[in-house]
């Protein structure tokens, strides 16, 4: 297995990061959401790779097979690990893709880190540009909404999750939208995660405002939202991003859920590989 050590922190701490590479050819790195791990990627790195693409993966700190450490799941962290995982593997010339919160993990590192080594950007159901309802963000969510996760989680992980799986691709009494043993991989993934990590998490994605950094992301921009996706509402989300990053190219799955890299995995794949190439961007 393959692990990258990160900067330690104040107190000399360091975290091991395991991820996967894969293919040859353009780098890409795929960068995770909440509450999943690397393998949540299972579609995009079984077919990008053949496109002469070499696809990596990783785990989160907190999350799959990289360490648990107690703290430290704040933004400018993570932002630190992405950048520890390019500096180890010497990329350039990157197309950093984010899914959910790991859109946030681009936008922070582009904010702090600039655009020397990224080459495009991909943002998938994201949760840019800030997600919490304030005085200066009347678009947001409520406060009540990420509180009442985070109490859930703590009163009952498994059973949250398992609720939370249905919501996050679409599943309801009419519309099965991928399987029970999908839903049981989702729940597997979602659980190889430590508790602390899953709750600190709700608190970085909810609170963090990316507005600022967004406007820092100058590279060729592909957004890809779903207009049905109850976890992170396209109007809170989605549109916003795409009015921020005017030049970016914003494709709108219609009737899509949060989950699309499963629910709509081979259009996502085409238009993935689309844009990496540069064709009709």
């Amino acid at each position: 297995m393959k692990f990258i050590e990160t900067t330690p922190d104040a107190l000399g701490n360091s975290v091991n990061l395991f991820y996967e590479d894969l293919g040859r050819g353009k780098p890409v790195v795929f960068i995770h959401g909440w509450p999943l791990n690397h393998a949540m990627w299972e579609y995009q790195l079984s077919e990008l790779p053949l496109h002469n693409f070499r696809c990596i993966a990783y785990d989160r700190r907190g999350f799959g097979k990289s360490d648990y450490p107690w703290e430290n799941y704040d933004y400018d962290t993570l932002a630190d690990d992405l950048k520890a995982l390019l500096d180890h593997l010497h990329l350039t010339d990157v197309t950093l893709v984010g899914f959910s919160m790991g859109g946030g993990e681009i936008a922070r590192y582009i904010g702090k880190y600039g655009i020397d080594k990224i080459s495009k950007v991909v943002l998938i159901s994201a949760v840019t540009p800030f997600m919490l309802k304030t005085n200066g963000n009347p678009e947001g969510v409520d406060k009540e909404v990420f509180d009442e996760m985070i109490e859930s989680i703590e009163k009952d992980r498994p059973k949250f999750l398992e609720n939370f799986g249905k919501q996050f691709y679409g599943v309801s009494l009419f519309n099965e939208a991928i399987s029970d043993p999908m839903l049981a991989w989702n729940q597997a993934l979602c659980l190889m995660s430590s508790h602390k990590a899953t709750t600190e998490c709700v608190l970085s994605f909810s609170q963090t405002d990316f507005r600022d950094d967004l406007l820092k992301i100058t590279v060729p921009t592909l957004i890809i939202h779903g207009d049905a996706d109850k976890i992170v509402p396209i109007e809170v989300s989605g549109n916003r991003t795409a009015k921020m990053i005017s030049h970016a190219k914003y494709i709108v799955y219609e009737d899509a859920p949060h989950g699309l890299f499963i629910t709509e995995k081979d259009k996502l794949n085409s238009d993935l590989i689309d844009f990496i190439e540069g064709i009709n961007t």
